[in-house]
């Protein structure tokens, strides 16, 4: 394969943000792409509407929804005949202080961050190990690295969905299919006007002023990233379309998107946590498992 082998592409949450320009840039590239959102016939219609214009195809996906997972990944393949990759970028972000969340606020975190991740790729994953090829990519975050004060639910929810993909990494590499995750830093796109808010406000009494911290420290990132025209979330749509275009057995296996600093303090963690992993799977002679295989026709 080239870098120029085009693909057929499966991509969740692409309605806005990251998941739009990743779509667009895909499209761009030469690639054939499903692009999935929930309600492409009303909220989301303009955005349906504009994605189709640009050529892509576009299902219905609720990635919290059984059913609408297993019909969603059954259209895209009628639609574009086999699916090479499946981008889950479908996700949701939190703001508050971690006692001010119930329990239910953190299943509504995991249901779409961790849950809906599994759901989509269980749903692909006959039809890759059918092809003996293809490529599961998770759209994590720096937070899935280190925990930021105030994200709670989100922290843990991407800390969970880099277990999950490690495990897939290492499962799914002797079928001939592919796992890798884009850990972004923040970017200026809708996630900070979407997050999650948490249900018990009324706890935020016991901690005086620094309840007020959450917003505050919301307030200081929007300031780092309007004063730094570097930090465009074009380049987390950029590195999502060069992973895609990358030769089968050549993608790295984590890929850091940040100019403001926290993917250079992030990068050190990744190198080790990559050497551990190596040296323990190498110890139980399961090295081979970290290496994408091309299984067998």
């Amino acid at each position: 394969m080239t870098e120029t082998t085009p693909r057929t592409v499966l991509i969740t949450g692409a309605s806005v943000g990251l998941g739009r320009l990743a779509a667009l840039g895909l499209i761009e590239a030469g690639h054939t792409v499903v692009a999935s959102m929930r309600d492409p016939g009303s909220r989301n219609a303009e955005a349906a509407d504009a994605l189709r214009s640009a050529g892509a195809h576009v299902v219905e996906l609720d990635v919290t929804d059984d059913a609408s997972v297993i019909d969603a990944v059954a259209s895209a393949i009628d639609l574009v005949g086999r699916l090479d990759v499946v981008i889950n970028n479908a996700g949701t972000g939190s703001n508050g202080l971690i006692e001010t969340f119930t329990a239910d606020d953190w299943m509504a975190s995991f249901d779409v961050n961790v849950f809906g991740v599994h759901r989509v790729s269980r749903a692909v994953l006959p039809h890759m190990r059918s092809n003996g090829s293809g490529l599961v990519m998770i759209i994590s975050s720096v937070a899935g690295r280190m925990a930021l004060p105030f994200f709670g639910p989100y922290n843990a929810a991407k800390f969970a969905v880099e277990g999950l993909a490690e495990t897939y990494r290492s499962e799914l590499s002797m079928l001939g299919i592919e796992t890798c995750i884009v850990e972004p830093g923040p970017f200026p796109t809708n996630f900070i006007d979407n997050l999650m808010p948490p249900s018990d406000r009324s706890r935020e009494a016991g901690y005086g002023e620094m309840a007020l911290a959450p917003q505050n420290l919301l307030a200081t990132f929007e300031g780092v990233m309007a004063s730094n025209a570097v930090q465009d979330p074009r380049n987390v749509a950029d590195a999502i379309v060069a992973l895609v275009g990358a030769p089968h057995g050549e993608r790295p296996f984590r890929t850091i998107v940040d100019n403001l600093g926290m993917g250079d303090a992030v990068a050190p963690h990744n190198e080790g946590a990559g050497q551990m992993t190596a040296a323990i799977y190498g110890a139980f002679g399961m090295g081979h498992m970290l290496d994408v295989a091309t299984a067998p026709a």
